[in-house]
């Protein structure tokens, strides 16, 4: 059973706001790619952007900013982060036109679901360690029962 807590009923919207956030960049980047033509030019401006809005904020935050060292000790599959997001933005700006948005927000969720259980069942990239169990594959099941049901346009 989940304990509601102060800091829980902070998170549950915040998290609901990267659905909604997710949702009108996949929006506006799909219109974007209407104007230059391409989702690769469409996600390297997107990708432009909140570079330099995060450069801003890294600049202002008080933590101490890392030295070349620090960078050049990083596991190389750390790095990874950033091609997986140049794919997730730039598939999707591909893909919203042509699926809709409520199927792509499906498949997107449904594929979230299904790696985090294989993640959490085997600790993967540090992840504490929760077995699968029938009500987590049973909620992904049925995410993906409404997946199907989201391509009936």
């Amino acid at each position: 059973m989940i304990k509601l807590s102060s800091q829980l009923l902070l998170l549950l919207p915040l998290a609901l706001g990267i659905g909604i956030a997710m949702t009108f960049q996949t929006a506006i980047n799909a219109q974007l790619r209407e104007y230059l033509h391409s989702p690769l030019q469409a996600a390297l401006l997107s990708f432009l952007v909140g570079t330099i809005v995060l450069a801003v904020f890294v600049f202002f935050q008080s933590q101490p900013k890392p030295s070349l060292t620090q960078f050049a000790q990083i596991p190389w599959y750390l790095w990874l982060g950033g091609c997986l997001g140049v794919y997730a933005i730039s598939i999707s700006i591909y893909a919203a036109p042509k699926l809709g948005f409520l199927t792509l927000s499906g498949l997107i969720i449904f594929g979230q679901i299904s790696m985090s259980m294989v993640m959490d069942q085997f600790g993967l990239l540090g992840v504490e360690k929760t077995p699968i169990n029938w009500q987590r594959l049973f909620g992904s099941v049925v995410i993906f029962f409404g997946v199907l049901l989201t391509l009936q346009r």
